[in-house]
């Protein structure tokens, strides 16, 4: 039964990154339907984001309490309904209080998939297992933006998300026949305390960099909301460190490997993961192809992830994590510094060594991250291992997004304006379009203004390119210095 254990954790997981990567394509789409503004379409990927971080330890939990597979299908039906809410939204706020909706559900299935992978297979079999897994990943990934494209362009941007019900449906009519129940006899009651101060937290950190450019970086609100965040993450640390049974147990991070493995969760989607969303505006918008014409141009990154993820996924017990990780992170950062120096007679194939380099990372590094998580831990506490890492992942999702976004939103104004004056145009001759058009790299900048405008976006583009690159290599240091064979339960990495 533990092979159809591994196909209901295999389906539910390409849902969800299906979800992910399908939505990145229709978001120009989703900006001129509903009207939305730059920071509504940093909402759309940032709600999701956040919300599963808050709510992914809770949920590992609860699994760990009332049953791993019991709390893995409750996620699975609430996905399910808030990918039918996200469909027949009509305004961007609709849209993305539904998408807050299915991250809590995206949170029970995050934290308990591991888990349930961890808790079914052992030694040799679960690095074949990951491996299965991890080219599942990158099968979602793969498709996501072809079957984005064609959804959106060929039927409309809300089939993206009624495409999750039948796979929803299917995913928990396979979990309720074969998946085996498994809990912690000694699982602890629910952590509010600790739910209430990180979301909370996180909420306030995330709201303060999305709105930063805007309200005013030395405003009282946006000030207030960065204090509000460290008081509240530190009474998290506090609380967790004062529990017997805590959801995020604090003695993990006097583990090396557990740090190292967390970090590079963290730096992998605050890196790359974030910029997907800039890299689809700039394709699609600037360089004005079609949603499947831009999810065709994705492809060698999805393709090449997905096959070095089935690789690196046969290779955790037998090569040492920490290579997989860091050199997998490596190239990561390496892909993403060969994607820099864009200019505004770029094409989109100036992107294409990076995208394969950057994929091959991804694909390296997905597993070992997964494999780490949960291989320092007793087994009956992987639910909560894997919610902790998990956690790492969406918090760089979320984080990443909104700083490069405030990054990119203020560069590109001063970029354009400067390019303006390097053509010999005095201030004040062309109208600039207001900021919001700007950044979001609207193909309405037309005439004088258009080769200025993109010699800043592309400038601007570049910047965070490069930020990025350096979170990618910062990490993968870090995994080459904290990841030690002898963290894990089972020396077998």
């Amino acid at each position: 039964m533990r092979w159809w254990t591994l196909g209901a954790v295999c389906v539910a997981t390409f849902m969800l990154l299906l979800d992910i990567t399908i939505v990145n394509v229709a978001i120009p789409t989703i900006r001129d339907d509903l009207g939305a503004s730059f920071q509504d379409l940093q909402w759309v990927v940032d709600a999701y984001a956040l919300t599963l971080a808050s709510f992914l330890l809770t949920a590992g939990s609860l699994a760990d309490r009332f049953g791993r597979r019991r709390v893995f299908v409750l996620g699975l039906g609430l996905f399910t309904v808030a990918s039918l809410l996200c469909g027949l939204s009509t305004s961007p706020l609709a849209l993305n209080l539904s998408r807050g909706l299915q991250g809590i559900g995206g949170a029970a299935m995050f934290a308990t998939s591991l888990a349930l992978l961890a808790s079914a297979f052992r030694g040799r079999e679960r690095g074949t297992a990951l491996g299965i897994w991890g080219a599942t990943t990158g099968a979602s990934v793969a498709v996501g933006p072809l079957v984005g494209g064609v959804l959106v362009e060929h039927v409309s941007w809300q089939s993206i998300f009624f495409v999750n019900l039948p796979i929803g449906v299917a995913a928990i009519a396979v979990s309720l026949r074969t998946v085996t129940e498994s809990r912690d006899p000694n699982a602890a009651r629910i952590d509010w305390a600790g739910l209430v101060t990180l979301s909370g937290g996180l909420f306030a950190l995330i709201f303060a960099l999305v709105r930063g450019n805007s309200e005013g970086w030395g405003s009282g609100l946006i000030l207030g909301l960065f204090a509000l965040a460290a008081v509240l993450l530190v009474a998290f640390v506090a609380v967790e460190g004062r529990q017997e049974r805590p959801m995020f147990d604090l003695s993990l991070l006097r583990k090396p490997t557990f740090v190292g493995a967390s970090l590079v969760a963290f730096c992998l989607s605050a890196s790359m993961f974030a910029m997907f969303l800039y890299l689809t505006l700039y394709v699609q918008n600037s360089l004005g192809y079609a949603p499947l014409d831009a999810g065709l141009r994705f492809l060698p990154i999805t393709l090449l992830s997905f096959v070095f993820a089935a690789v690196s996924g046969n290779l955790t017990e037998r090569v040492p994590v920490r290579l997989l990780l860091g050199g997998g992170l490596g190239l990561v950062g390496l892909g993403l510094l060969l994607m820099t120096g864009l200019h505004a007679g770029s094409s989109w194939t100036h992107l294409l060594p990076g995208f394969l380099v950057a994929g091959a990372g991804i694909g390296l590094t997905n597993p070992a991250i997964a494999s780490s998580a949960v291989g320092v831990v007793d087994p009956r506490r992987t639910g909560m291992a894997s919610g902790v890492n998990s956690t790492f992942r969406q918090v760089g999702i979320a984080t990443g997004i909104a700083a490069l976004g405030a990054i990119f939103q203020s560069s590109v104004t001063g970029r354009v304006t400067d390019a303006l004056a390097a053509s010999g145009r005095p201030p004040g001759s062309v109208r600039l379009p207001p900021p919001e058009i700007l950044v979001q790299g609207d193909p309405r900048v037309v005439g004088p203004l258009r080769e200025a405008f993109l010699t800043g976006y592309t400038g601007a583009l570049s910047e965070i390119l490069l930020i990025a690159g350096i979170v990618a290599l910062v990490g993968a240091v870090g995994a080459l210095v904290l990841v030690r064979r002898k963290d894990f339960v089972t020396h077998g990495h």
